[in-house]
Order: C-alpha cells, then structure tokens, then sequence
C-alpha cells in the first residue's frame, strides 16, 4: 500500500461524505477479523443445510457472513422451499449449527489481530466489535484473547440490533456506543455484507480478504481499501496511518 493509494482513497472518502477523516474509533468485525473461525462456520452451516435439505454450497456462508442467523436461515428456506422458516425451524437449526460450531472451532485468533490492535491503541483509538453473532459469552472470549482492548458497553452482538449487515444498523449503533461520527471511525471487514454495511453506514472500510472469494468481491462492495492479512494492515496502521 503506497502512500498516493492511502491519500488516493482518503480523498474520495473525503469527497464523498462532505467531512474530514479524523479516525478516533475502529469497529472491528470478530468471525474472520479477530478469530480465524469462519472455516468452522460454515462447515458447521453446510452440515445442518445438508441435514435439513437446504440448498447451499460452502462459498454461501462466506457471502452470507455478517447476516444474523435467522437471517441466513429465512434464505435457505426462501431457496429451497420458496416461504420463510418458521420460528420452530429456525431455533432447531441455529442450535444444530451452534453446537457444531462449538465442536469443530479451536478458538485460535487471528494471525496479525493482537498487532492491529496494538497500533490503533497506540494511537489512542477505541476498539470495538461489531458482529452478528449472538454467544453469550462473547466479552469473555475476547478478554481472554486480547485482555485490555474491549468493554462489555461497547459491543454490538446480534441481540442489540433488529437487522443483520448489510443493513447499516450494526455499524452505526457501533458509532453510537462509541460516541464518534462516521467521519471519525475505521470499519474493519473480510466479510462482504459487512463491507457493504459498513460503507453504507458512511465509514472508512477497510476490507481484510482472509476468506476464499476474490478480492473483487470485497472491492465491489465499496471497500475504501484492501489488505491480503492483518499483518499487512498492522504495518499500514503503525507506519502510514
């Protein structure tokens, strides 16, 4: 990333929204960001979709991540079945998914996560996490595997939202909690539908492609920049933020 494409994409960022990027806050995505989980998720998605005869491929739940899981569900069933699942159905299988995921995810974070998050606190930014998923005991994972950088008031989990990305819902209640404008925050993204909530929320995106799709899937989403790692992204953040 040289600096012309760092002030490149600065500038029509800038144009765009009519304000000065002034970053105080980044919004972090988990599932994929923060963790290296999104292969059991959607190993766990494939094996209760085959179960319920759904139709999905693997690459689905990559495209899917970032949507609630009854969200996810309300798809499969509208592809399969042409109608929405039932709230029955949709309980049964988001808990079918859930213990599979427990099962098969080692809970290993992401190569390069804990240096992003040793450059933007060395900046002085707020950490947050912003993500679709609803475990319970998620501020406790996340203290155990990056102590000191997030707080249980400034999360956003599925249970504060009423829609999933791509809806920018998520992201700008991540704005509220953190008491920032969309010109003062960094969206942090692999997903595209969280891409696509984060640019529609009005915030500088930034794309990680940890995933198997193409980077031009991220890209057409409308992130502002890309990185093939978070190691990459640590480097960038300490040395040209």
């Amino acid at each position: 990333m040289s600096d012309q494409s760092l002030s490149e994409a600065i500038h029509l960022y800038e144009q765009k929204h009519g304000q000065p990027f002034q970053p105080k806050a980044v919004l972090f995505d988990m599932d994929g960001v923060l963790y290296d989980s999104m292969r059991f998720h959607a190993q766990s998605w494939q094996e209760v979709a085959d179960l319920h005869y759904l139709k999905a491929t693997p690459e689905d739940f990559y495209l899917f991540e970032g949507r609630t899981g009854n969200s996810t569900i309300n798809e499969l069933f509208l592809r399969t079945f042409g109608r929405e699942a039932t709230d029955e159905e949709k309980q049964t299988i988001y808990q079918e998914k859930a213990a599979l995921f427990n099962r098969y995810n080692d809970g290993a974070p992401m190569r390069g996560a804990a240096d992003v998050l040793a450059a933007v606190a060395a900046k002085g930014w707020q950490r947050l996490v912003v993500t679709g998923s609803g475990q319970h005991t998620l501020i406790d994972k996340l203290n155990h595997t990056y102590p000191g950088h997030f707080q249980r008031e400034k999360m956003v989990t599925a249970y504060d939202v009423k829609y999933g990305k791509p809806h920018p819902e998520p992201y700008l209640m991540g704005l509220q909690k953190a008491g920032v404008a969309a010109n003062e925050a960094i969206v942090i993204e692999n997903a595209p539908m969280g891409v696509e909530a984060g640019v529609a929320a009005g915030i500088f995106t930034i794309a990680i492609n940890t995933g198997p799709l193409p980077d031009q899937v991220l890209v057409d989403r409308g992130a502002n920049l890309l990185f093939p790692n978070m190691e990459t992204l640590a480097t960038f953040i300490a040395h040209s933020l």
